[in-house]
C-alpha cells in the first residue's frame, strides 16, 4: 500500500474518518494502532507477526533494563536486545550476501562449491522499526527517561504507519507526549497535511518516477552504451530521483501525520545546497544520520580519542551507513566515499578551513561557493555508487565521467529526455539553494491561498496526467 495509490487514499480517508469518530483519546490510539498493522499487513500479512513480536520483546527488555538491581544486570539486557535485532536484521538482510561472498571465496580459492537458496523475502521497512526500538533501548539503558508502561503506546510508537516503512526514523522523545496527550485533527493541521502530500505525490510521481527515473534507468541499465554526456546525465538524474523519491515519501509522512494531528521530526533540510560534506548529512536523511552520529559514532569515541581514532570513526560510522542501505558492496563503497570525504574535509577544515569560514571577503565568499559547488559534485557522484548494479558498472560510469568534453556536451549531446532532467534537476538544486533556511510547512501556510490554491491545482492534474511508470519507493528496500 504506498502513499501514490488509490488504495492508501481510501485507506486514508477511512483512517481520517474513523479516528475522528472516536472521542476517546485510548479508543483513538487503538484504533491508530489497528489500522498501522492493517497498513504493514498488507505488503506480507505473516511479517505482521514479526513487527509484532519485536515490538513487544524491546518494550519487555526496555523495562527489565529500568528495573534491573546493577550495571552488570543492565548490560546484560541491553547486549540480549542488541543481539536479537541485530540477529534479526542480519539474517534477513544479510544472509544470502555473506552466503554469496563465502561461496565466491571458496571458489577464488579453488574449492567447488556452490550456495544454496535461501529464498529470503526481507520484511519491507525492517531497517527503520529495528533502529527505532534500538534506540528506546538503548536511551533506557543510558538513563534518559523511564520506560512506558504501555504496551499499547510503544507499540504505537513503533509502528506509527506514516513512519513505519521509510521513516524517519523517530526518537521516543519526540513521541512519548504526542502518544500520552490526547490530539485531533485541526482545519490548520489537515490543510498543511493535505498541502504536504501533495507535494511528497508530485515529487514522486511527477518528477522521480516520470522525468528522472527512466533517464537514470536507461544510462544505469546500459553502462557500457552511454557516452560521456549520457554519464554525466544519468548521474543527475539519478541524483534527482533519489531526492524527489524520498523526500517525497518523507513529506507524504509528515503530511499523513499533521492531519491526525502527529508532528513528525524534518528528514530533508535541502541537503543539495550543503556548504560542506558535514552539512549535506545535517540535511540528508536527518532521522539516519543523527542515529548513527548518537548511536554509533560517539560510541565508537567519536573525536574524543585523537586525530586518528577520529578519522577511523567517521569511516566506520559511514561504511556501516552504507552497508545499512543494503546487502551489496556498492553501497559499502558509497559509505566509505562519504566516509573518506568526511576525513578528508576535517583534516582541511582544521588546517585552513577554519580562517576560511570566518573570514568575509570576496575572495573567501568565492572559495565557500567553489567548495558548496565540489560537495555538490562528490554526493552526485557516490550516488553513482549508490544506484550501480555491481562495481563494473560504477566504474564504467566513472570512466566517462572523466572525459573532459563530457560536462560540455551534456545538453548538446543528449536527447530531449536528458535535457529536461538535466534543466529540471538544476531548477531543484536552485531551488534548494534559494531555500536553504527555510522550510515547505514552515512557508507555505504563509503562502497566498489563491497562489497555493493554483500550485495545488497544477500539481494534482501533472500527477494524475503523469505517464511515467509507477516504482515502489526506493527505500521500501531498506
Amino acid at each position: 500500500m504506498q502513499f501514490d495509490s488509490f488504495t492508501f487514499l481510501l485507506f486514508f480517508a477511512l483512517v481520517l474518518a474513523g479516528y475522528n469518530a472516536l472521542r476517546d483519546w485510548s479508543a483513538r490510539k487503538n484504533f491508530l494502532l489497528a489500522a498501522s498493522y492493517v497498513f504493514y499487513a498488507a505488503w506480507n500479512p505473516p511479517f505482521l507477526l514479526l513487527l509484532v513480536a519485536s515490538t513487544t520483546l524491546d518494550w519487555w527488555i526496555a523495562r527489565r533494563i529500568a528495573s534491573a538491581a546493577g550495571a552488570e544486570a543492565r548490560r546484560r539486557w541491553i547486549a540480549a536486545t542488541l543481539l536479537v535485532n541485530l540477529a534479526v536484521l542480519g539474517y534477513f538482510k544479510y544472509a544470502t550476501f555473506l552466503l554469496d561472498n563465502f561461496s565466491a571465496l571458496l571458489q577464488g580459492l579453488g574449492l567447488a562449491y556452490r550456495a544454496p537458496e535461501l529464498g529470503i523475502v526481507l520484511p519491507i521497512g525492517i531497517s527503520f522499526y529495528t533502529f527505532h526500538s534500538l534506540s528506546y533501548c538503548l536511551d533506557v539503558y543510558r538513563g534518559r527517561f523511564e520506560p512506558t508502561a504501555s504496551w499499547r503506546d510503544y507499540a504505537l510508537y513503533v509502528g506509527f504507519f506514516p513512519q513505519l516503512v521509510a521513516g524517519p526514523i523517530v526518537r521516543w522523545t519526540q513521541m512519548r507526549e504526542q502518544i500520552e496527550t490526547p490530539r485531533r485533527t485541526t482545519a490548520q493541521g489537515l490543510g498543511l497535511g493535505f498541502t504536504l502530500l501533495t507535494l511528497g505525490l508530485f515529487e514522486k510521481t511527477v518528477l522521480a518516477d516520470g522525468v528522472f527515473a527512466p533517464v537514470a534507468d536507461a544510462i544505469f541499465n546500459a553502462p557500457a552504451e552511454a557516452s560521456a554526456a549520457g554519464a554525466w546525465t544519468g548521474m543527475l538524474a539519478f541524483s534527482g530521483q533519489i531526492f524527489c523519491d524520498f523526500a517525497g515519501y518523507s513529506s507524504c509522512a509528515l503530511g499523513a501525520a499533521l492531519a491526525l494531528g502527529f508532528v513528525l521530526p524534518l528528514n530533508f533540510r535541502q541537503p543539495y545546497a550543503a556548504t560542506s560534506f558535514s552539512d549535506f548529512w545535517r540535511r540528508w536523511h536527518v532521522s539516519l544520520s543523527s542515529w548513527l552520529r548518537d548511536y554509533l559514532y560517539i560510541a565508537l569515541g567519536g573525536n574524543r580519542r585523537g586525530t586518528a581514532r577520529t578519522y577511523l570513526n567517521l569511516l566506520l560510522t559511514m561504511l556501516i551507513g552504507g552497508l545499512w542501505h543494503g546487502a551489496a558492496w556498492t553501497f559499502v563503497a558509497w559509505g566509505g566515499l562519504h566516509g573518506l570525504y568526511l576525513a578528508l574535509e576535517r583534516w582541511g577544515r582544521d588546517r585552513v578551513g577554519t580562517a576560511v569560514a570566518a573570514s568575509h571577503g570576496a575572495a573567501a565568499r568565492g572559495l565557500r561557493a567553489a567548495y558548496a559547488a565540489l560537495v555538490l559534485l562528490g554526493v552526485m557522484y557516490a550516488w553513482v555508487w549508490f544506484r550501480a548494479h555491481d562495481f563494473a558498472t560504477a566504474w564504467t560510469l566513472t570512466a566517462k565521467l572523466v572525459q573532459p568534453a563530457a560536462v560540455l556536451s551534456s545538453l548538446t549531446g543528449t536527447g530531449f529526455e536528458q535535457r529536461v532532467a538535466t534543466v529540471l534537476f538544476a531548477a531543484l538544486v536552485g531551488v534548494q539553494v534559494l531555500c536553504r533556511g527555510r522550510e515547505a510547512r514552515d512557508w507555505l501556510p504563509r503562502w497566498p491561498r489563491p497562489l497555493l490554491g493554483a500550485m495545488l491545482g497544477i500539481m494534482l492534474l501533472l500527477i494524475v496526467l503523469s505517464p511515467g511508470d509507477n516504482h515502489a519507493f526506493i527505500y521500501f528496500q531498506f
